[in-house]
C-alpha cells in the first residue's frame, strides 16, 4: 500500500483504531536491539508517580508499596486505546486475586493526569491505580517505545512483577495484552505460596 493510502485509511479510523494502526506500522520499523527490557534479578529502579485511583489524584511511590506486598508493574502504551483498555478490564477483574496474593498492581503510562483519572474509573473500574510514566522512569525500566531507534512518547507494553526486597522476577514483553495478567498473578501467587 502506498504511503499515502495508508494515510488516508489511518485518517478515517476513529481516534482509538487510529492509534493502534500507528503502533501497528511502528512494530515494523523496531529493531530486535529495542525489546531489550531490564532482566529478571535486576534491583527495581525507585520511583515515585503522581497518579489516580478511582477517579482521585495520588502518589504511587514504588517503596511504600513493596512495604506491603510485591508489585506489579505494568507499562501499557495509551490509555482508552483498544489493547490497553481490555488490558485494564482484565487487571480489574483478577483484582480479588492479586489482592489474596498481597500485591499491588499499578498501571503505568505517559498519559496526563485527568486522562488517568477518567481511566481508572472507566477502565481499571476503580479497582487499581494508575500512573503517570515520566521519561526518567520510562528510560529506568527500559520501556521507550521506539521506531527506527527514535521514541515515540509511548511505552512498550511490559509488566515486571517486584518482589518485596525490591528484586524483579518476572518480565513480560508483549504488545499483545492477552498474557500479562496470567503470567504476572501466576508469579505473585508463587512468591505467596512461598511465604
Amino acid at each position: 500500500m502506498p504511503v499515502s493510502a495508508f494515510a488516508w485509511a489511518c485518517y478515517k479510523l476513529d481516534m482509538n483504531t487510529r492509534t493502534l494502526a500507528v503502533f501497528a506500522a511502528f512494530a515494523l520499523f523496531v529493531p530486535a536491539a529495542a525489546h531489550a527490557e531490564l532482566p529478571q534479578g535486576t534491583k527495581a529502579p525507585a520511583f515515585s508517580a503522581p497518579g489516580a485511583l478511582a477517579g482521585k489524584p495520588f502518589t504511587f511511590d514504588l517503596q511504600a508499596a513493596l512495604k506491603r506486598g510485591p508489585v506489579v508493574l505494568y507499562f501499557y502504551p495509551k490509555a482508552f486505546t483498544q489493547g490497553c483498555t481490555l488490558e485494564a478490564h482484565a487487571f480489574a477483574e483478577n483484582s480479588g486475586k492479586f489482592a489474596q496474593a498481597g500485591a499491588t498492581v499499578v498501571g503505568m503510562s505517559n498519559d496526563d493526569i485527568p486522562t488517568l483519572q477518567r481511566f481508572s474509573t472507566e477502565e481499571c473500574r476503580d479497582k487499581f491505580a494508575v500512573a503517570a510514566a515520566s521519561k526518567e522512569v520510562i528510560k529506568a525500566y527500559d520501556v521507550d517505545l521506539k521506531a527506527v531507534g527514535i521514541s515515540t512518547g509511548y511505552t512498550k507494553r511490559t509488566s515486571y512483577v517486584i518482589n518485596q526486597a525490591g528484586k524483579i522476577v518476572l518480565v513480560h514483553s508483549d504488545m499483545d495484552y492477552r498474557d500479562h495478567v496470567k503470567l504476572t498473578l501466576a508469579a505473585v501467587q508463587k512468591i505467596h505460596g512461598s511465604h
